[in-house]
């Protein structure tokens, strides 16, 4: 059994008896690192929607990690990534960088957008939900919803069904929301790879 392997089990059986957040130590979060320069499509779709970049959160323990907001994070997970059709910015509006929330069809950031309405409307908080960039390991770059819960962040991707705590994934993570202003970036030092330069 590996250590992903490991982890889910004991989430599991934490979950089912109903002891989340006492049973286990939080496992690993990301490093931040201090502000950091915003995405320029998300800055575009603040100019569009200013309410993206002005939900403030208090300071406070990540959301906890119960049996019902796991099963949302997995049904809504489940839910966007087979209702949104992958399409690159450039296909849809001839450009390389748009920002939007999905009709029918939208790119990594675009499916990550949905989840986090989705989730915001079941009542997590805008600071548990964050807009997060990363590089894939052929460079590309990419983008994922981070949740922050009280048993650790846990990553939702158009690209795996799974739902992965971050440092079980594939990416080296670059920047993402700030847990206290939507509109704020911080850098994230990921600790499992060299650094990496800044992707737009």
């Amino acid at each position: 059994m590996n250590k992903r392997q490991g982890w889910l089990v004991l989430l599991a059986a934490t979950l089912q008896a109903g002891a989340v957040g006492t049973a286990l130590a939080v496992p690993s979060v990301m490093q931040t690192n201090g502000r950091t320069t915003q995405p320029v499509g998300h800055y575009e779709l603040c100019k569009r929607l200013p309410d993206e970049c002005s939900q403030k959160t208090d300071v406070r323990a990540p959301v906890e990690l119960t049996r019902t907001l796991w099963q949302a994070m997995v049904d809504i997970n489940n839910e966007v990534n087979t209702a949104v059709a992958p399409r690159t910015d450039m296909e849809m509006w001839g450009k390389e960088e748009v920002w939007s929330y999905p009709a029918s069809a939208g790119d990594c950031e675009d499916y990550a957008l949905e989840k986090r309405r989705k989730l915001m409307d079941l009542g997590v908080p805008a600071g548990d939900l964050l807009l997060t960039v990363a590089r894939q390991p052929n460079g590309e770059g990419h983008a994922v919803l981070t949740v922050r819960t009280s048993m650790g962040e846990y990553i939702l991707d158009n690209l795996d069904p799974r739902i992965m705590a971050w440092d079980e994934t594939v990416y080296t993570y670059l920047k993402r929301q700030s847990e206290r202003n939507s509109g704020v970036w911080i850098g994230i030092n990921d600790g499992r790879a060299d650094s990496v330069a800044s992707v737009r």
